[in-house]
């Protein structure tokens, strides 16, 4: 198929040379046939000419072929720059290579540029990030010695929790591309893993009065805790902030002795957004409604999950309730 296809490429591009070439064989033709000279010197001089016009039209495409091959290469080489380009056989095939460089060197100022605002941009809301936790545990500190409404203090206690969730979720978010070198593989009890990200909501599962049903998690796991640890973080948070009432339960699936379930009785996700919750900054019909959802929350989950080998499904019904199952066997690098 390539090979036809670069025939067919070579036969276009010299289709003004062919057209003249049939051109003056029927001129030759003409003349001959205008003077009444004999046949046999017509035949003779037309194979000869034909058997000269193959060999040169040979040696053409073969160089064709081998420019070809070199543009390839090149093409294959572009993120890194031109490359080697193929000997320019005239003064405008000479012009349009130097414009490619000269496109090319400007392309890598450009990503350079980018590259360099990007770094920047991560630098600055990471320290952002790292500076506003200080007043944030100072602003807690605050409220743990407050002797006033304890209702009211409460309240203002939960609401720093969540401002210090969204500042984590930043964090990781600025994380996320160098997350590969950040990894630390080892073989955790899955029940000490969920703990931790459980035990960071107490506070909000007595205030909402929302019941937990927590399993016996026999299991160990091949996976890095820290970021574990946030996922479960981030899927907890989005259970108790839909479930008004009723409970939420984390067990291990029936099939699946890895399988994590995180399942609550919340107001369900609309079937329509389902394929859709883990895409950046979607928020469906729930986020719409509460006003606050990010959209971000999901996709980092998802994000996360898929670089440590695991993967992440929901199910849901409106009105009943969303399933969650986290498959934590990592088979990507066990098969390592």
């Amino acid at each position: 198929m390539k090979r036809s296809y670069l025939f067919g490429a070579y036969l276009k591009s010299r289709i003004k040379v062919i057209v003249a070439f049939v051109l003056f064989m029927l001129v030759f033709a003409l003349v001959y046939a205008l003077y009444h000279l004999p046949l046999e010197p017509i035949v003779y001089s037309a194979e000869l000419v034909t058997a000269l016009a193959v060999i040169f039209a040979g040696l053409d495409f073969w160089r064709f072929y081998q420019k070809h091959q070199r543009l390839t290469a090149a093409i294959n080489a572009a993120t890194a720059g031109v490359g080697e380009l193929p000997k320019p056989r005239d003064l405008l095939e000479s012009d349009y290579q130097t414009l490619i460089r000269v496109l090319a060197e400007n392309r890598a100022e450009l990503i350079s540029q980018f590259d360099n605002r990007q770094t920047d941009m991560i630098d600055y809301y990471t320290l952002w990030a790292h500076q506003i936790k200080t007043p944030i545990s100072a602003m807690g500190l605050l409220l743990q010695t407050e002797e006033g409404d304890r209702e009211r203090t409460r309240a203002y206690g939960q609401e720093l929790f969540k401002i210090e969730q969204y500042v984590e979720m930043v964090l990781q978010y600025l994380r996320l591309e160098s997350m590969s070198s950040d990894l630390i593989l080892v073989e955790y009890d899955l029940a000490d893993i969920v703990r931790q990200a459980v035990k960071k909501y107490g506070i909000i599962f007595i205030n909402k009065r929302i019941s937990l049903e927590l399993a016996e998690l026999n299991c160990r796991v091949l996976t890095d805790e820290k970021w574990l640890v946030f996922v479960l973080e981030q899927i907890i948070s989005n259970a108790l902030k839909y479930t008004n009432q009723g409970r939420i339960s984390i067990y291990l699936d029936d099939r699946s002795e890895k399988t994590l379930i995180i399942e609550d009785t919340d107001v369900g996700i609309r079937a329509e957004d389902i394929a859709r919750i883990f895409d950046r900054g979607f928020t469906g019909y729930n986020g719409r409604m509460d006003k606050k959802s990010t959209g971000i929350g999901l996709y980092l989950c998802h994000q996360v999950l898929d670089k440590l080998s695991h993967t992440i499904t929901v199910t849901s019904q409106v009105g009943q309730g969303t399933r969650v199952s986290i498959d934590l066997a990592t088979r990507g690098f066990e098969a390592l």
